[in-house]
């Protein structure tokens, strides 16, 4: 834990948060990270939509939603959390470890939300913010080169060209109750589709989306 704390760059007052947030539901005790991961998703909306009103201060509502919702999906906080080797440092069940919770996108993403609301409870907003603005800083910068809605640019290209929008077909949902993995395929009316994984259905879409956009690449 103490490595953790120092990776994040906070000293904890109290470290039993540090705890709690690191604590996975599948550990069956009395803490988990559940409730502070609810705090922590709302903690990291404020900072990241505050911080993308001061970037772009000529962004309309409609550019600004799409590069917040890209900043603060599940995989993204994942991604921070494998950057800060969160996974290392999580307290879980024995069948959890064993199926690699350590690495999966849900349980780090978690995770993530959770410390960082540890350390808003901890230490005030000041702290969370400077958290967030240090791991999450490069990403703010490329938002609105990176936050293009797939989804949108998929029913556009179809359009464009005579096509009824995509559909999107549910294939499989895999893995345990609270970390579950969704599969969706994106069809288009003349039968090209692609498939994509994610923790949520519409991120699985997402997914999709952005997979046959990269396989239509180039085409008139």
């Amino acid at each position: 834990m103490a490595e953790a704390a120092a990776r994040l760059g906070h000293d904890f007052i109290r470290p039993e948060l540090l705890i709690e947030a690191l604590t996975h539901p599948s550990m069956m005790g009395e803490i988990d990270n559940q409730r502070l991961e609810f705090l922590g998703d709302r903690v990291l909306g404020l900072v990241i939509a505050e911080a993308l009103l001061e970037q772009d201060r000529a962004a309309a509502e409609g550019q600004l939603a799409p590069r917040l919702n890209a900043l603060v999906r599940k995989e993204t906080c994942a991604e921070v959390a494998a950057e800060l080797e969160l996974g290392v440092a999580l307290r879980m069940g024995r069948s959890e470890t064993l199926s690699g919770g350590r690495r999966k996108t849900a349980l780090l993403g978690d995770a993530m939300e959770a410390v960082i609301a540890a350390v808003y409870l901890d230490g005030g907003l000041e702290p969370a913010r400077a958290l967030i603005l240090r791991h999450w800083g490069a990403r703010i910068e490329a938002a609105p080169r990176q936050a293009r809605d797939a989804k949108t640019a998929l029913q556009e290209w179809a359009q464009a060209r005579g096509l009824r929008p995509p559909a999107y077909d549910d294939l499989d949902r895999s893995g345990p109750d609270h970390a579950p993995i969704f599969s969706v395929a994106a069809r288009l009316e003349d039968g090209r589709a692609a498939e994509g994984s994610a923790a949520s259905k519409r991120a699985a879409q997402q997914r999709a989306a952005e997979a046959l956009l990269a396989s239509l690449e180039g085409e008139p």
